[in-house]
């Protein structure tokens, strides 16, 4: 790999610092909430878009289509191993974004028991990804560049690319949402 050429592992290390600071801009908007202060729901209903989105379609996508199976390929085994605890979360982290989706609907059309829905699934899935992201980046990624050679991250590469040009503008579109959304919930304080 030249010496200026990112790995595909350094490449998901930049998004997850993106996604970071969605879950940033959740753990904040759960304090506002549990303040008793009011959210607008169009703000959370962009943190959903982006999770969503940016997140899953993306970057979770990147991950269980294309560094998954290439390490599974390599000899990796997915049951008991780090790629089958890396899918578990994301279904568990699916499951927390379908509640919040659905309270967020029940915000907006006024039921006011739905702020504690919010709060649950916004908590649990900050946590869940809080922790997630640590294990990817000191478990999960030092050891796909132990296990993946110089041919593979190409083709790695190759294929994050793929992924990228088939929704054309939508990284810089959630790069600037987030941006958006941590200026939004600042105006919420």
């Amino acid at each position: 790999m030249a010496q200026n050429e990112s790995s595909p592992t350094e490449i998901l290390m930049l998004k997850s610092r993106v996604i970071e600071k969605a879950i940033e801009v959740l753990r904040e908007t759960v304090r506002i909430l549990e303040s008793g202060k009011e959210i607008p729901p169009a703000l959370l209903e962009q943190s959903v878009d982006f999770i969503r989105n940016f997140a899953d379609a993306c970057h979770h996508a990147k991950e269980e289509n294309i560094l998954f199976t290439t390490m599974e390929a390599r000899g990796l085994p997915r049951q008991g191993g780090p790629t089958g605890v890396m899918l578990i979360e994301h279904e568990q982290g699916r499951g927390f974004v379908r509640g919040l989706a659905e309270a967020v609907s029940r915000y907006k059309a006024g039921d006011a028991a739905a702020k504690q829905a919010i709060i649950r699934n916004a908590t649990g899935y900050a946590d869940l990804l809080t922790q997630h992201i640590k294990k990817e980046d000191t478990i999960l990624y030092p050891l796909a560049d132990r296990m993946l050679g110089p041919a593979e991250r190409r083709e790695m590469l190759k294929r994050f690319e793929d992924v990228e040009a088939e929704r054309p503008g939508d990284h810089e579109k959630y790069h600037s949402l987030v941006h958006e959304l941590e200026a939004q919930v600042a105006r919420c304080r």
